[in-house]
């Protein structure tokens, strides 16, 4: 069974859950979210976005955790944990995402902090990173304060990615 990180001053971590398409479709519907996702263009591939995830939760006792507004309740987006090849090997990495009204108000740090002290201390993980497009600068502007190390790699589809990492 998954157990989501500690809530924070402003977000609470939820599974997600039947009923979310709409939320996940509006996550990916701007021109910026779409750019780096082009894939997530219908209905259809945000269920299965929503149905890999809650696997994730089964199979890991993680995933992608959807984030709402501690007051509001209103739905910010996604964060949390998902198993990435990085230079051939099996590594947790820390993804995020965030609707476009609520961006530039450091909700994704504070939510990528706690999912970091999450992965340290109850997952009791020792290296959690970030992969990155290098043109996707808000991604990689949050990463860097999110980890302590960075560098450029070369993903397993040969396409160059900034990996962002800490180790414990």
């Amino acid at each position: 069974m998954a157990v989501v990180p500690t809530s924070t001053d402003r977000i609470r971590f939820r599974p997600y859950r039947d009923g979310d398409v709409a939320l996940v479709t509006e996550l990916f519907a701007d021109e910026h979210a779409r750019r780096f996702y082009p894939e997530m263009i219908d209905e259809r591939q945000c269920q299965m976005w929503i149905d890999t995830n809650r696997e994730r939760y089964e199979a890991d006792g993680f995933g992608l955790w959807a984030i709402e507004d501690r007051q509001s309740g209103s739905f910010l987006g996604d964060c949390g944990f998902t198993f990435q090849d990085v230079e051939g090997h099996r590594r947790l990495e820390l993804g995020y995402h965030l609707t476009a009204t609520a961006r530039g108000r450091g909700l994704i740090t504070e939510a990528g902090r706690a999912c970091l002290d999450h992965a340290f201390d109850d997952l009791r993980q020792s290296w959690v990173c970030s992969i990155v497009d290098p043109e996707n600068t808000p991604s990689i502007a949050v990463a860097a304060r999110l980890h302590e190390w960075s560098k450029v790699f070369e993903n397993q589809h040969g396409r160059l990615r900034m990996l962002f990492w800490t180790e414990r």
